[in-house]
């Protein structure tokens, strides 16, 4: 028995109901409407604190009547959020380089990207060094001391030919609808007052020569057949480091920037203008620059990362600013947090779940491949005991806690799912976050918090009732129910 826009169906087939339905939508005849679905099946995919579990599949739930004692998870797919771009890590030089370099190169790739891994979804890419290197730290128009290039004559990528460009081959081989975001740690030492790649700032002077610079990036990549789907204008623009590669860029520059010069750029392309790119704990940043009518035409939306300040601040700027897209966009493990199971709570509460619950179309760690030793790092200082996604050995690797908050979403939240409307509860209760497949596969993912205490929790969607007993604590459980 179906219940279409309040009619019961019992005489209905399904066959006839799915035509039914396809023609009152294309008529606009159900807008507002909540449709039930046909009762279905989760199918259940768990990660334990304890490491017991490790995105390990169980016993699939079905419809039932008597509801459990727990939280109920109420589900609405007629309440729809944000659609959704990816959730994945970056792929810095060090990064590439371990994948690369590795004698079960084809076996990564495949736990990363491919259906049969992961499926990695979203990938941000350094442009030139950061203060992850396996070679020292490079720009694409990198010059002698005291020289000069306002016509890019010496541009090239060639660097990034060596193990970049071909790990990006691969993974886009074994998911063909990977997006890709690039970050420039510097602008070349030449366009900057300190003539370093190390701290400064750009020189108003090679505004124009740096928005050539974004462009002729975008380019020659297309070249190699990979396409740069948004940029973020500077990685974390208010820091400074005299170590590894920084630039400082105030909003008012970055506004002038976007709206003088690389807008107009990259208008002719299809390429995104992201702004800001930095911790949670500045909002003004990114108001400054959307508050600029003509600078506001160009951008997409602000990328935030986890380093400061609380979790919910990009839904205040998304709150002022409908129309601008939030994507979160770093975060990193390490050594001084090696609990497994205090970081899967807290990455998937405060980032997983917490992220697209405040508008972000992106979930983005940092370092995609470390090896054991936290790097490589040459000629390069930052962090020094950073994790990866995967820790890469000269024979072997290993899936780390961020391997799996990833695979939580990515390998059951394809691009283009739609964020909808799930219960939400207090800070030490459940946590959830659900989306709509493209397939209409409806996807849920549930936290439990708690140190101590198993919960149960029921699931109630479109007029069924799926239970879900003793969810470990410090474990997430992701629930897909495919499409009839």
């Amino acid at each position: 028995n179906f219940s279409l826009g309040g009619i019961q169906t019992s005489s209905l087939k399904t066959g006839m109901y799915f035509r039914y339905l396809t023609f009152a939508l294309v008529f606009g005849l159900l807008d507002g409407v909540e449709l039930a679905r046909p009762p279905g099946r989760f199918d259940v995919w768990l990660t334990t604190g304890d490491q017991s579990k490790k995105l390990s599949q169980g016993t699939s739930i079905d419809e039932n009547s008597e509801p459990t004692n727990g939280f109920s998870v109420n589900i609405n797919p007629t309440t729809r959020y944000q659609t959704m771009d990816g959730f994945g890590a970056a792929i810095t030089n060090a990064a590439a380089y371990n994948i690369y370099s590795s004698p079960q190169r084809s076996q990564i790739i495949n736990d990363l990207f491919g259906k049969d891994g992961i499926g990695i979804s979203y990938i941000r890419l350094t442009m030139g060094g950061s203060d992850f290197q396996a070679v020292a730290p490079y720009t694409y128009n990198d010059m002698p001391s005291g020289g000069e290039d306002f016509a890019l004559n010496f541009f090239s990528i060639d660097n990034d030919r060596d193990f970049i460009i071909p790990v990006l081959k691969d993974a886009l081989a074994a998911n063909p609808t990977l997006k890709i975001m690039a970050t420039p740690w510097s602008a070349p030492a030449w366009m900057k007052n300190t003539r370093s790649l190390n701290g400064g700032f750009l020189r108003d002077e090679c505004m124009s020569v740096y928005a050539d610079y974004f462009l002729r990036f975008v380019q020659a990549y297309a070249s190699e057949g990979i396409t740069i789907n948004a940029i973020t204008v500077q990685n974390e623009p208010l820091h400074e480091s005299q170590d590894y590669p920084t630039q400082h860029m105030w909003w008012q520059q970055q506004s002038t920037f976007v709206r003088e010069h690389l807008g107009p750029r990259l208008s002719a392309t299809s390429t995104k203008i992201i702004v800001y790119d930095h911790n949670w704990d500045d909002t003004a940043f990114t108001t400054g620059i959307l508050n600029d009518q003509g600078t506001r035409a160009f951008v997409d939306g602000s990328a935030w990362h986890c380093y400061g300040g609380n979790h919910d601040s990009p839904g205040g700027v998304r709150n002022q600013f409908p129309d601008k897209n939030i994507y979160f966009t770093e975060c990193s493990g390490g050594e001084w947090s090696p609990d497994f199971g205090n970081n899967l709570v807290w990455n998937t509460r405060l980032l997983f779940i917490g992220q697209p619950r405040v508008w972000a179309k992106t979930v983005l760690l940092w370092n995609m491949a470390l090896d054991s030793n936290h790097g490589p790092k040459v000629g390069v200082g930052g962090c020094s005991d950073c994790r990866g996604v995967i820790t890469v050995d000269r024979t072997s690797y290993q899936r780390e806690v961020e391997y799996y908050l990833i695979g939580h979403f990515s390998k059951f939240v394809p691009t283009g799912s739609v964020r909808i409307d799930s219960s939400n509860f207090g800070w030490d209760d459940v946590h959830t976050v659900a989306f709509e497949a493209p397939d209409g596969a409806i996807v849920a993912v549930v936290l439990n918090p708690s140190s101590t205490n198993t919960v149960n929790f029921n699931l109630n969607l479109s007029g069924s009732t799926y239970q879900y007993n003793n969810l470990p604590p410090k474990s997430v459980v992701t629930l897909k129910m495919s499409p009839n």
